[in-house]
């Protein structure tokens, strides 16, 4: 029995250090293998984004026009005047001329404005009297039609100048309605006939006055 535990072959603590150590140099290689694989996977490609057009908005600049003043007018063209004429100066003797002794001429003043006096009376001794009276004036009197189609009623008033010769002079409406009714009171007048008034026994002009009345008959 003591020739076995003396084999070198049996001595198990003899080549277990250099077990040990192999295990640890494998152990090592297969983690540092292990450590070197590249275990990570890449994440899918995302899928393609389509491209949205771009719209470049350009700013507008409001341009300004510049009224530009017009241009001067241009200087005259100077003209060159010969200086061969001599001005001979003239020595005014104004004490030979002028007599301050003597009477002055003076214009003729202007003769004084005379004032327009009305060539006619308003009241006279014997005032006009109508030829035929007012009531055969009125009936040369005709109705108009747009005063009767529009119910036109009134009295129409003309003043005018009772001329020496008993004739009507200037007549015009002092008073109206309208309608046409002016018009015919002044045709109606013009052909009236008067007895001229009277001033200190002459025919003389005289101021007067009518009514002409327009009544529609119901």
């Amino acid at each position: 029995m003591n020739n076995r535990r003396k084999d070198p072959k049996a001595d198990l603590k003899r080549t277990y250090n250099v077990y040990l150590q192999s295990g640890l140099i494998v152990a090592l290689l297969i983690m540092i293998v292990a450590v070197r694989v590249n275990l990570y996977s890449e994440p899918p490609a995302p899928p393609p984004v389509e491209e949205q057009e771009e719209v470049v908005v350009e700013e507008v600049i409001q341009t300004k026009q510049i009224e530009t003043p017009p241009p001067p007018p241009r200087p005259p063209v100077p003209v060159e005047v010969p200086n061969d004429e001599i001005i001979e100066d003239e020595i005014l003797d104004l004490d030979a001329e002028l007599d301050l002794d003597g009477p002055i001429d003076l214009p003729p003043p202007p003769p004084p404005a005379e004032e327009e006096e009305e060539d006619f009376f308003v009241v006279v001794e014997q005032m006009p009297e109508l030829k035929g009276g007012l009531a055969g004036l009125q009936k040369k009197v005709r109705y108009p039609e747009m005063a009767t189609r529009a119910g036109i009623e009134g009295r129409v008033t003309i003043q005018f100048i009772v001329n020496e010769r008993g004739e009507v002079e200037n007549p015009r409406v002092i008073r109206g309605i309208g309608g046409g009714c002016d018009e015919e009171a002044l045709r109606a007048v013009k052909t009236a006939k008067f007895t001229p008034g009277m001033q200190r026994g002459r025919p003389v002009r005289v101021q007067y006055s009518l009514p002409i009345v327009f009544k529609l008959n119901n």
